[in-house]
């Protein structure tokens, strides 16, 4: 968006006054669905001083009507935090646009341990949950739960050949961990680790492993479940699946929690 700068007059000496232009230069991030509808990956914008992060959505959305359609769906983020359209901008700020989510042993590309062990990963090689758990374990444990999400042959009868996974890395670890945290406080566990693969995945390959160590098997099979489901709801990861056929986006939905609170 190229909009006139405000101007601020400021007065100097002798009855000169230097007119100073204000704006702020935002960086643009799209994600899934939304950066198909815009061609875009990332773009770059100046908008007038004190613009608001919903006037960012207003600029795609008067150019793309199917970028509107979504405007019940989409949530923003400004500089890796959720965040409502009452925001006010500075110069440099990082915005994304998240479409509704979908709901290892080798190289991490963003990776968080806190304190206490906890692991929180993304990864573009194949995960290893047992190896996660083993990194997990402690003396004291008694049982580790490893969940894995796998990628299945069809939906609905509809031959799949593969599916793509993105996400807003780091946000994504950001929320993983904190995910993990509120767990690891809400249960009788010893240590939790969520990791998730991104790019191409294969017929049966791992795309996400949680996995929850603990003296006892009842709260890690019970912390392990919350986890999941929380991922899937909270974490901005996106799931474009290959078909024979075709291929689509995934659609899923936020939280409510993150609707209400951005909305």
């Amino acid at each position: 968006m190229h909009g006139e700068p405000i101007i601020a007059v400021k007065p100097i000496s002798n009855g000169i006054s230097l007119l100073i232009w204000q704006h702020v230069r935002i960086r643009v991030l799209f994600f899934g669905v939304l950066h198909d509808i815009v061609g875009l990956r990332e773009d770059s914008l100046d908008f007038p001083g004190e613009t608001l992060l919903g006037a960012v959505f207003e600029h795609y959305a008067a150019r793309f009507p199917r970028f509107r359609a979504m405007s019940g769906s989409v949530v923003l983020a400004l500089n890796q935090q959720f965040s409502p359209p009452s925001a006010a901008l500075s110069d440099g700020d990082e915005v994304a646009f998240l479409p509704p989510v979908s709901g290892g042993s080798g190289r991490f590309t963003q990776q968080i341990i806190d304190p206490a062990g906890h692991v929180f990963a993304i990864t573009r090689d194949p995960i290893d949950g047992a190896q996660l758990a083993r990194r997990l374990l402690r003396g004291e444990d008694g049982a580790f739960v490893n969940f894995e999400g796998v990628a299945r042959n069809n939906t609905k009868g509809r031959a799949t050949r593969y599916l793509d996974y993105e996400c807003y890395e780091p946000m994504a670890v950001k929320m993983m961990a904190q995910i993990g945290v509120e767990i690891a406080n809400s249960y009788d566990i010893s240590r939790i680790g969520m990791i998730h693969r991104l790019g191409r995945i294969e017929i049966g390959e791992t795309s996400v492993a949680v996995v929850v160590t603990a003296p006892h098997r009842k709260p890690a099979f019970e912390a392990a479940l919350d986890g999941i489901n929380r991922l899937k709801r909270l974490v901005p990861v996106w799931k474009k699946e290959y078909f024979v056929d075709g291929e689509v986006w995934v659609d899923g939905e936020w939280d409510d929690s993150v609707v209400k609170a951005h909305s």
